[in-house]
């Protein structure tokens, strides 16, 4: 069931028929970090990706040889970089600062081109709240790339008015499940927040995304754009001094084709 949206975010009903309809367009990004991933999401028709290290650790940056690898083998798709410099909290020091602007300069220098280059970070003060001028740091640093900022929004009070500061900062779009837990717990909050943010802070739905509730997601919540996770798994080859469990992590071609399948792509 999904929760009862806080004071101050009651979404205004939406016509089924409305919704359906918008089901085909919507954009679809795939968050990745296996090398291969980029050509399988591709080839299922994904439009975005977002390009990681350390996933089980909620996602740090990644190597500048993956996000060339990426780029080389999803031509035409948006690559979004994740810029995140440890596991962890989001508040960041000075020096953590420094270094994830670094690594976002470093990013735009090793590609230069027609890659559609966009950047996704995330900086909170320890009370929850945006730390404004780490954001607006960063988003220098990304030189006019699109920034989007990440599923740290989701710990922030007051997400509405966090909506409007973020989009006056230069950020273009946000990830969020709308709260703690999975996106389907939060569908009225990601409503009121898609409508709010309408073309100038795009809402992009996140966190717990299957082909079995994407269609839910968009229709309840009228968001053109999802994220998630394809999840799959290969045996590993050989050992390595039993820090091999069995078996690794990818991208799988058949949930990338179930999540189009279900919007009708």
């Amino acid at each position: 069931m999904s929760a009862t949206p806080p004071d101050g975010l009651r979404p205004e009903p939406q016509p089924a028929a409305a919704l359906s309809g918008t089901l085909s367009g919507t954009f679809v990004e795939i968050c990745l970090e296996d090398v291969g991933g980029a050509r399988v999401a591709a080839e299922g028709g994904a439009n975005a990706l977002e390009v990681c290290a350390g996933l089980a650790d909620g996602g740090t940056t990644p190597t500048l040889g993956f996000v060339r690898h990426c780029a080389s083998h999803a031509p035409g798709l948006d690559i979004r970089v994740l810029v995140r410099v440890r596991p962890g909290d989001f508040v960041h020091s000075e020096e953590e600062v420094d270094v994830m602007a670094a690594d976002i300069e470093a990013v735009r220098a090793a590609l230069p081109g027609p890659v559609r280059l966009g950047f996704v970070v995330g900086t909170l003060r320890p009370d929850g709240n945006v730390d404004v001028d780490a954001v607006r740091r960063l988003v220098s640093a990304c030189g006019g790339a699109p920034v989007s900022f990440h599923k740290a929004f989701d710990s922030v009070p007051d997400k509405v008015a966090a909506l409007e500061l973020l989009g006056g900062l230069g950020v273009t779009r946000v990830l969020t499940s709308g709260g703690a837990g999975p996106a389907v717990d939060h569908l009225p909050v990601l409503a009121e927040l898609v409508r709010r943010g309408g073309d100038d802070v795009r809402i992009a739905v996140g966190g717990g995304v299957r082909p079995g509730n994407v269609v839910q997601v968009v229709e309840e919540t009228g968001a053109r754009e999802v994220h998630l996770r394809a999840p799959g798994s290969v045996v590993s080859r050989g050992v390595s001094a039993g820090y091999d469990q069995g078996s690794r992590s990818i991208t799988s071609a058949d949930v990338v084709a179930q999540v189009m399948a279900a919007l009708g792509r």
